[in-house]
């Protein structure tokens, strides 16, 4: 089988057309990965968005495209998709799908299906955690409540589900709904967690690997059956997609404490305020007793002047025993086997625009 991968010239259509805008593409990758002085990372996000373009014009269409109405659920839903996102879990579905020989059609109905589904669990997170800001915007559940928000996410996932079962991709449907199911447990181990602080290492890292590193190893795997790869192939990327998975996991933990509340879009703390035991958190504590206690602290003050100034001693602690530097030096970890795993595979530009996506996701400030 050929593992040469079509040019981004020889994928555009025949008849000539208006070329889509590639700069919403680029503008999310580089706003993810930051504003660090990164040599040829720019140039190399350039070169993945001229890529993509096309597929992410088509799939950026079909998402607004969903049916809408005056229904609650309906507009819920739209205002989260309208909001847009960084797109990277549709960009590793279509860039796995190029790395095989033809260009699967499937490729946009599996890259939609896996923007709906991460779409439905922000919904029921916002709801689940009583959040009020998603993406620098006021949550569905603030605008049309918590129950039309529930509604909507599960709207989505069904959409999500036909989409997939109507490509027939060989064990697309059964891996997901596998990954839906992985998502739900990890969210109910994080639940019986929540306002404790009581999570071991191991049982954190099967919530992420559940919550968060599953949907993107689903997204390895359904480009690559889309595009008939081997099965060898397919594992090695999906092990690429569990360590690039856990380490985005790694940079939202450790953005939560030291990121730009106005880059990010979401408070500082928001984790703690929430119940939740991140990797800072866990660290910090296997150093030092006294983490716990003040992580408590913040977590049962929240705003205000006190709660400001316990976030403040427990910043300070986690900057002190280097929680924040091993939580990055996790991440580059991760990063790193994900992309031992990429080189690997024939290099191909799609093979290099994963690398890149790789080198953006633990850069990104956002």
């Amino acid at each position: 089988m050929s593992t040469v991968s079509p040019s981004a010239a020889q994928i555009r259509p025949k008849t000539p057309v208006t070329p889509p805008d590639r700069s919403p593409v680029l503008r999310r990758l580089q706003r993810a990965a930051g504003d660090r002085d990164l040599s040829s990372l720019s140039d190399r996000l350039a070169t993945l968005s001229e890529l993509v373009a096309w597929d992410a014009s088509e799939i950026d269409t079909a998402i607004a495209s969903l049916p809408t109405s005056d229904r609650h659920v309906h507009r819920a839903a739209h205002h989260l998709l309208a909001l847009g996102g960084k797109r990277l879990r549709p960009v590793c579905v279509v860039l796995a799908s190029r790395l095989g020989g033809e260009l699967p059609e499937s490729r946009h109905d599996l890259a939609i299906a896996v923007e709906l589904v991460h779409c439905a669990t922000l919904l029921h997170d916002d709801v689940v955690d009583e959040g009020d800001v998603r993406r620098g915007a006021e949550a569905s559940r603030v605008l049309f409540g918590n129950a039309a928000s529930v509604f909507a996410g599960d709207w989505l996932l069904v959409e999500a589900l036909r989409r997939v079962r109507a490509t027939r991709v060989d064990e697309a449907l059964g891996r997901l709904l596998d990954v839906i199911e992985e998502m739900i447990v990890a969210e109910s181990l994080q639940l019986e967690a929540r306002g404790t602080l009581n999570l071991s290492e191991d049982r954190y890292f099967q919530v992420v690997e559940g919550k968060t590193a599953a949907l993107f190893r689903w997204a390895m795997f359904a480009g690559a059956s889309a595009a008939g790869l081997s099965p060898a192939q397919r594992d090695k990327l999906e092990a690429f997609g569990r360590h690039l998975g856990v380490a985005f996991q790694l940079i939202d933990d450790l953005l939560d404490y030291a990121g730009d509340a106005d880059v990010t879009g979401k408070a500082l703390f928001t984790d703690l305020r929430e119940g939740k035991a991140t990797y800072p958190i866990l660290y910090a504590a296997k150093h030092d007793a006294e983490v716990r206690a003040l992580a408590l602290r913040a977590m049962k003050e929240g705003h205000g002047p006190e709660g400001h100034r316990h976030n403040a001693a427990l910043l300070a602690k986690l900057r002190e025993l280097g929680a924040l530097k091993a939580c990055r030096e996790l991440a580059d970890d991760h990063a790193n086997q994900a992309r031992a795993i990429l080189l690997e595979l024939p290099r191909t530009p799609a093979r290099d625009a994963l690398l890149t996506v790789t080198d953006a996701i633990v850069t990104r400030d956002r």
